[in-house]
């Protein structure tokens, strides 16, 4: 797939790709940051409401804690009243309680416990219901236990304990008018040696202990869920509530966390819930709240905003294109010129050339084409002046066998008069001759080399009164390595005029052959006048250009000749080096590679 829209990519025109180009380097970061933008703008939508959530259930877990601490020092309170405690024993064993008794316990003890309710806003009503059918029933606290009878929780298999949501029913008058719905806790009050001497409820209305149930706030319910899995709604909308409420309640049943708030769907609502546990009363405190309404607003953000973005890419698109055009007008008009220079039109001139990459592009063609017209016309020159040149090395070469013929005429003369000293010299300087007047090839081995300086010596010697010997020490393989042609002449020839003729007495040159890793270095030695360490480093200077080298036979100048023609055949790592010590010798080496190809 990559590759066929890399394919499809460049088969493309050169506008077209910078109009996709730019086009795609705009619009991705957009892409990635708008999708980022909207992303962390609905998850801070739901993170808030999250935050809100978790506030809001430790708030009313707050309340709760204090309301059942309200109920359990009222009942801990009403548990604690001696004088309550012993009518309900007298009561039980059926003791005989006169008027006068009566009045006074209603006087003391009953309009004290009715004083502690009373000064306590928060509870509903604390009730003692008394098993007797002849007893006096003391208003709001002391009542018979048929009244108890009347109220939902009466016929629980555990008495004791906790009551939710249920409505005040001992009196049917009272019941009709009454819409509050309460909690209370039950405790049964016991006497040893008497048993069960009372019940005992401490009631508060459902929606002082969980005001959390009844609020008001749009698309948000809450409901708490008892021991054993009841659940309990304030009168908003329970219909709604329960079935937003009831899929989360499932999903927390086996939860062990204290409290949690989520993010769930339900019936397809995009919701946030949470619980906080109310150890207290053994069960938990839910709310669930509808956020599609705020995640939607930003989905609709989302939506309005890929509209206008693409709608405005169309316009972008439009005017890129177009503005790339007109950049590469110029490119294209040096595009046709070429199309021109292939079909064989070199006189094409690109006109019209600014001072962008464009303009300097056309400028450097139109100079191309200026120097492949002035090369064609060099180039036909040269064609001319090889064919000359050839003409005249077949002139030279006809030269070189007629100096041949007669220098052989010569020396058969000087044989017939028994010369062989003159026999022998022309036969070397005939050698000498067809070396250097070869045109067969720039390279020599250096055994072809050695043998030319062995005739150069043998002239030489006819030259001086004294003798120079060539002592030589290469293996097959050196002197069978290439070499550029006269490379060792010239430095056989310096050490004869720099440091053996002003001896003027017998001495030696020794040419010997070392390897140097995977070079060889050919080392030619003379024992002449030498040369001092400030002779040497201007002998260097001259060689690399640094110092002027004037011309003539044996100076300095043909070191550097040999010096050029090796780095030109072999590189920068080879060359001569220079060793010499005043008064002593002079060694000259010249590095060349081993292997060569």
């Amino acid at each position: 797939m990559m590759k066929r829209l890399l394919r499809f990519y460049n088969g493309l025109k050169l506008n077209t790709k910078f109009t996709v180009l730019i086009v795609a380097f705009v619009l991705v970061p957009i892409v990635i940051l708008s999708a980022w933008l909207f992303y962390s703008m609905e998850q801070n939508v739901i993170s808030e409401r999250k935050n809100a959530l978790t506030y809001k259930l430790s708030q009313s877990y707050a309340t709760v804690q204090n309301n059942v601490d309200s109920i359990n020092m009222s009942t801990q309170f009403f548990l604690s009243d001696q004088g309550l405690r012993d009518f309900l024993v007298r009561e039980k064993n059926d003791e005989h309680i006169s008027a006068e008794e009566l009045i006074e316990f209603y006087k003391e003890d009953i309009a004290s416990l009715e004083r502690m309710v009373n000064n306590n806003p928060s509870l509903y009503q604390i009730r003692v219901y008394v098993d007797s059918k002849d007893m006096q029933e003391m208003m709001p606290i002391l009542y018979r236990s048929d009244r108890m009878g009347r109220l939902s929780w009466s016929g629980d298999e555990e008495l004791a304990g906790w009551k939710f949501d249920y409505k005040d029913s001992i009196f049917d008058s009272y019941t009709m008018n009454q819409q509050d719905r309460i909690l209370s806790v039950v405790t049964v009050m016991e006497q040893y040696g008497s048993g069960q001497i009372g019940v005992l409820e401490v009631a508060m209305k459902m929606n002082v202990m969980f005001p959390l149930l009844y609020e008001t706030v749009d698309n948000q319910w809450s409901c708490f869920v008892d021991p054993r899995g009841n659940l309990f709604f304030g009168d908003k909308e329970p219909e709604m509530a329960k079935q937003m409420v009831e899929g989360f309640v499932g999903e927390i049943a086996e939860s062990t966390s204290t409290q949690e708030v989520l993010e769930l769907a339900v019936g397809g609502k995009k919701c946030v819930a949470g619980y906080i546990n109310v150890k207290e009363l053994g069960g938990k405190l839910v709310i669930v709240e509808d956020i599609s309404v705020a995640v939607g607003e930003i989905g609709f953000e989302r939506n309005l905003f890929i509209l206008v973005a693409f709608a405005l890419l169309i316009v972008l698109v439009g005017c890129i294109n177009l503005a790339v055009k007109t950049v590469l007008k110029q490119f294209y008009s040096i595009l046709g010129s070429i199309y021109e220079v292939q079909a064989g039109n070199l006189n094409v001139v690109i006109e019209g050339n600014g001072t962008d990459e464009f303009g300097l592009l056309g400028n450097q063609i139109n100079k191309m084409l200026i120097r492949i017209r002035q090369l064609m016309d060099d180039n036909i020159k040269h064609e001319v002046l090889v064919k000359n040149t050839e003409i005249r090395a077949l002139q030279n070469q006809i030269n070189a066998h007629f100096i041949y013929n007669v220098l052989e005429s010569i020396k058969m003369m000087a044989e017939i008069d028994e010369k062989y000293e003159i026999s022998d010299a022309i036969t070397a300087l005939g050698k000498l001759l067809r070396y250097s007047m070869r045109w067969t090839s720039a390279n020599v081995t250096v055994g072809e080399e050695l043998e030319y300086i062995r005739n150069y010596l043998s002239l030489i010697n006819l030259r001086f009164d004294y003798e120079i010997y060539l002592s030589e020490n290469l293996t097959e393989d050196i002197k069978a390595l290439e070499i550029p042609k006269m490379t060792l002449q010239p430095i056989v020839e310096n050490a004869i005029y720099h440091g053996i003729e002003q001896l003027a007495e017998d001495t030696s040159i020794y040419i010997k052959g070392v390897m140097d890793g995977n070079d060889c270095i050919i080392e030619i030695t003379d024992s002449g006048r030498g040369m001092s360490e400030k002779e040497v480093a201007n002998l260097y200077k001259k060689i690399a250009g640094e110092i002027e080298a004037s011309g003539g036979s044996g100076n300095s100048i043909g070191l550097k000749n040999v010096q050029d023609r090796i780095k030109m055949s072999f590189g920068e790592n080879y060359g001569i080096s220079i060793n010499s010590k005043l008064g002593c010798y002079t060694k000259i080496g010249v590095r060349i590679p081993y292997k060569q190809d």
